[in-house]
């Protein structure tokens, strides 16, 4: 009886476990998989520059070697190393006192020979007079007409002469030929410096504007010509940006390509002029330059992490309305500053995956891991209100 008993309990006991599994199963029915966390964003529709990019070098826009053009003391310098100077300002100051010497010496010749020659044209009025009277020979008054022309030519000597001893004070006071930037004295004042000095006195650098002096591969030559006839008079665009963080710099204009590729290095050289008056530029400095080429209008944009390569070429992965993602071939122009520009294969407006990729095959739901970290971030929703939809990717 005993035994009977504990086998009724065991089947009961069996039976309640299967009833219990039996409506759990019934609760929560089997669900499919869980969708994929990744970066969502959509295509746009904008305006986009097109440009090339190369390595450039700043120059100033002009570099003068100040140096003395007669030989003398140097009596003082008039400039602060580093000190900013324009055309004309006074730099240094030769001791003009022997060219000051010269330059009388020249007048008083001058003013000696004016004597001479207005007393030899005196005499030859009287010659004349007395020719006519047949009271002298002709050859008497020849030679008087030709010491006349003599005296003449030795005038003009003179002032030959007092134009070069007024130049030579001149170049006693020496003056910047350019608006610049100074920059260390080389000679000291109480030095005799000399014309043929291999060295000079100073080095006066133009900075503002300055110029850029840059590369761009032979293969870009082309384009940069095609931009150029296209344009016009309008000289095409330039911008210098840091090499550290690509902040830009400053803004300006190409100025000249080169009138040859260098054929070792396959590149050809370009000028650009900029700006500078707060001296972000400076001689020696490495800057990326970006020389603009047109504009592409209305074009499709996407972060350039959407494009994807596949066996068949270029790819990206669209979402579908329901959360599923497909394979779309794609054309892409140019790809340039994480920007990429859609040929074909993408219309503004269209949801694509911009991050997470590796994780994907076609038909598989996603969900944008932004938004789900927005949400995660803000906590549970107790409003009652429905929540905002996600911002979507920069493109």
């Amino acid at each position: 009886m005993l035994v009977l008993i504990a086998s009724l309990a065991v089947i009961a006991v069996v039976v309640a476990r299967g009833a219990t599994r039996g409506s759990s199963a019934a609760v929560s029915p089997k669900s499919g998989p869980s969708p994929v966390p990744a970066v969502l964003g959509t295509a746009r529709l904008e305006n986009v520059p097109v440009f090339l990019t190369g390595i450039g070098n700043v120059l100033p826009l002009a570099s003068v070697t100040i140096k003395a053009q007669v030989d003398g003391k140097l009596e003082r310098v008039a400039f602060v190393e580093g000190q900013d100077v324009k055309t004309g300002d006074l730099l240094a100051q030769i001791d003009p006192r022997p060219y000051r010497a010269a330059l009388e010496l020249a007048q008083a010749q001058k003013a000696r020979d004016e004597a001479q020659l207005g007393n030899a044209l005196l005499d030859m009025d009287r010659y004349a007079t007395l020719l006519k009277q047949d009271s002298i020979q002709r050859q008497t008054y020849d030679t008087q007409v030709a010491l006349v022309k003599q005296l003449r030519a030795t005038g003009q000597a003179d002032q030959a002469q007092i134009d070069t001893a007024q130049l030579n004070l001149d170049y006693t006071s020496i003056r910047s030929p350019v608006n610049g930037r100074t920059g260390v004295r080389l000679v000291d004042p109480g030095n005799i410096v000399h014309a043929s000095d291999a060295g000079g006195l100073v080095v006066v650098n133009q900075i503002d504007p300055i110029a850029v002096l840059f590369t761009l591969p032979e293969g870009d030559f082309q384009r940069v010509n095609r931009a150029i006839q296209q344009s016009g008079r309008v000289p095409l665009g330039a911008h210098a940006l840091s090499r550290e963080d690509a902040k830009l710099l400053a803004s300006g204009k190409l100025l000249l390509v080169n009138n040859q590729i260098d054929t070792t290095t396959g590149t050809v050289q370009l000028k650009a002029t900029f700006g500078n008056a707060d001296h972000v530029l400076w001689p020696g400095q490495y800057v990326n330059v970006q020389l603009v080429l047109g504009e592409r209008r209305s074009a499709v944009t996407v972060p350039s992490s959407v494009v994807q390569r596949g066996p068949d070429g270029l790819f990206a992965y669209v979402v579908n309305g329901d959360s599923t993602v497909a394979v779309q071939p794609i054309r892409v122009a140019v790809v340039q500053e994480g920007l990429a520009v859609i040929d074909e294969g993408l219309e503004a407006g269209a949801r694509v995956v911009v991050d997470g990729q590796y994780k994907l095959k076609p038909g598989v739901k996603v969900v944008d891991s932004l938004s789900t970290r927005t949400a995660a971030a803000s906590g549970p929703d107790t409003s009652g209100k429905p929540a905002a939809p996600a911002v979507a990717a920069r493109q």
